[in-house]
């Protein structure tokens, strides 16, 4: 139990740190979906405080993001608003 505890934990670090460059962009410079700020996030085209929030709070729910795609998991974000960014 424990080994397979510290093999999980251990994969999720690793997985953190190599999915870290998952960006948007915003205005010309990049956004990290995985790191971002709530603040940052609203540089995005279309995302809001309130949009920014929900990406916070579901990436704090469900893990960092695993592609760009994901991130249409997001209440709110639909096709439009990820093509845009």
């Amino acid at each position: 139990m424990w080994k397979m505890r510290h093999l999980l934990v251990c994969f999720s670090v690793i997985a953190f740190i190599s999915m870290g460059t998952i960006t948007a962009w915003a205005a010309g410079e990049k956004v990290n979906i995985n790191t971002a700020s709530a603040e940052e996030l609203t540089k995005l085209q279309q995302i809001g405080p309130k949009k920014a929030d929900q990406i916070v709070a579901y990436r704090n729910a469900n893990g960092p993001f695993q592609k760009p795609e994901d991130l249409k998991n997001v209440s709110g974000i639909g096709d439009k608003i990820f093509e845009m960014n």
